[in-house]
């Protein structure tokens, strides 16, 4: 089992959960995180005032999945957040050594 990992733009959630969803991939967990890579954040200007904006709001995306379908789950979240621009983010594949889901007891790849 392997974690899949992708750190997105916010507007991009819809389509990379339409995208998992297409291939098999029904859960997921998101959480709203800040932060920055090779863009370094920007300036806003607010009432007249110019500030820097060093952490971007991002996505985190998470998800779990058999071995065999990890290569699917990070082609299509590529996919579906890439807009060819700089900050569309990143995608990291973790080992998985146990999974248990709590209602029924089910363990491993039966728990996912």
């Amino acid at each position: 089992m392997k974690i899949v990992m992708a750190i997105i733009k916010p507007f991009k959630l819809e389509e990379v959960r339409e995208a998992l969803t297409e291939i098999g991939i029904h859960g997921l967990t998101v959480t709203e995180v800040k932060g920055y890579g090779r863009q370094k954040g920007h300036t806003e200007i607010y009432r007249g005032a110019e500030y820097a904006v060093n952490f971007l709001p991002k996505l985190k995306i998470e998800v779990v999945v058999p071995s065999d379908l990890e290569a699917k789950a990070v082609d299509a979240i590529a996919a579906a957040a890439k807009t060819g621009q700089i900050g569309d983010g990143k995608i990291f594949v973790l080992n998985v050594d146990k999974a248990v889901r709590i209602r029924t007891g089910e363990a491993d790849e039966q728990a996912l």
